[in-house]
């Protein structure tokens, strides 16, 4: 990995509203690429291959695993998610700080790789906010809310590993923050 002060992760448990924070950050950055994982899930509505992930196959997926072509990879609720290491190291040399919006599990795998980044950790305001929005979110059957739910306690406890530590009560404020820990 070359140039690793140029690689920002940004984690939390499922429902924290990583996924909106980073796409106000790309609005007011140009010069800020938010890495695109891969993830053997199915598209949720809207989400394009390509855009918003690399839908694969879990054969695919296990093919890249053993030719060593992710950054991090878990596996998390019965799918896996990676970050495809190319693409990221050619963004870097292009002059770009790249985003990592990441699971816990793969924020750790990479923290343990590179020594040289920004880890950001984002905490929901409280446990009954964080259901509230993993439900709005409408994307998840009974069975996925509750895996989440009981995975966001150990993943909360891991918060303290990490560079920094933000609640996540409000989006701008949250996004303002952040700017000037990457700044």
């Amino acid at each position: 990995m070359k140039n690793p002060k140029k690689l920002i992760i940004i984690t939390g448990p499922s429902g924290v509203g990583k996924g909106t924070v980073v796409k106000n950050i790309l609005k007011k950055d140009k010069n800020i690429w938010i890495s695109i994982s891969a993830t053997t899930r199915k598209p949720r509505e809207g989400e394009e291959h390509g855009k918003d992930y690399y839908f694969l196959t879990k054969e695919k997926f296990k093919e890249m695993i053993s030719n060593e072509m992710f950054l991090e990879w878990a596996e998390f609720a019965g799918n896996y998610y990676g970050t495809p290491i190319d693409i990221i190291n050619e963004k870097i040399q292009n002059g770009y700080k790249v985003i990592l919006e990441i699971e816990v599990e793969g924020a750790c795998q990479v923290r343990e790789k590179l020594s040289n980044i920004i880890s950001i950790f984002l905490l929901p305001p409280n446990k009954k906010e964080l259901e509230k929005r993993i439900r709005d979110r409408g994307t998840d059957d009974e069975k996925s809310i509750l895996q989440r739910l009981e995975r966001a306690d150990f993943e909360i406890s891991s918060s303290k590993d990490f560079d920094y530590v933000l609640k996540n009560y409000e989006i701008d404020k949250t996004v303002d923050e952040i700017f000037k820990i990457i700044s």
